[in-house]
């Protein structure tokens, strides 16, 4: 039996929330009509998705199974429907994203070159919504950096960058030719993701210039970004001993595009941005 997009949907929505009252108003449905499609949806599976209990709703093992992998079918299929309209609409366009200090212009233009007829634009992407702005046909393809969610996803490495150390001007360090990673050490770290504990969770690169110049913490960023955004109160220093940060170009899993193809190609004989990085493989 071929799995039901809209019972995938209603049971995102109620794995999300663990309240089938709640679920059933945001997806503007009766709360019985929810629970009958939960139910049936369950014996299309063959498995119990739900713990119904006095003490509320949990998943079951193969309910967190579905959330994980139900969130990027649901992606995919409002890509589809999102590029099969775009295509419906008129020229053709390809949308790139990009994660904060990569330059894409060269590589637009070196595709916009060889594909006239194609409307190409760039997107800025964060590090929490680079998969899902993806998946689900928002951008067409982006240059990611690590760490990446792969499930879904193609990857193809383009080269790796040196990293710095992003200190407030008047950090003991600042002014230094390099560090190590030694010489960081009890420093409080600002962090995308994965924070540990004394760590500053923080969200985009502005929120890094303003928390660094502010004496909250330290971070590193990859040179790139260094060179791209220059703060008089802030101070960058090499760090050499840190593992380089990789940049990555990524598109949906299983997706035949010739122009991603193309665009693929190009970005791949760009290059690095200035100065040395470390190319990834063809």
């Amino acid at each position: 039996m071929d799995l039901d997009l809209r019972k995938v949907r209603y049971f995102v929505a109620v794995a999300e929330l663990l309240h089938f009252g709640r679920a059933a108003e945001r997806l503007h449905i009766a709360q019985p009509v929810l629970s009958r499609q939960i139910r049936a949806l369950e014996k299309d599976l063959g498995a119990e998705l739900f713990v119904r209990d006095s003490h509320g709703v949990s998943l079951t093992d193969a309910g967190r199974q579905l959330l994980d992998e139900g969130r990027a079918l649901l992606a995919s299929a409002d890509g589809t429907r999102r590029r099969v309209l775009r295509a419906a609409r008129g020229p053709r366009r390809l949308l790139v994203g990009f994660r904060a200090g990569v330059v894409v212009t060269p590589a637009l233009r070196a595709f916009a070159a060889a594909h006239p007829d194609v409307e190409g634009n760039a997107r800025r992407i964060e590090w929490d919504d680079q998969e899902r702005l993806i998946l689900d046909g928002t951008v067409d393809v982006a240059y990611v950096r690590r760490p990446v969610h792969e499930d879904g996803l193609e990857l193809r490495l383009l080269y790796g960058e040196p990293r710095v150390a992003m200190l407030p001007e008047d950090h003991r360090l600042a002014g230094k030719s390099e560090l190590t990673l030694a010489d960081l050490d009890g420093e409080t770290w600002l962090r995308y993701s994965d924070p540990r504990p004394g760590d500053l969770p923080i969200r985009t690169i502005e929120e890094k210039f303003e928390c660094v110049a502010a004496g909250t913490g330290i971070t590193l960023v990859p040179r790139s970004v260094a060179l791209q955004y220059s703060r008089p109160d802030i101070s960058y220093v090499p760090v050499v001993d840190a593992a380089p940060d990789e940049v990555l170009l990524a598109w949906a899993a299983g997706r035949r595009s010739p122009l991603i193809t193309a665009f693929a190609e190009a970005a791949a004989a760009v290059g690095p941005p200035e100065g040395p990085g470390r190319p990834g493989p063809g």
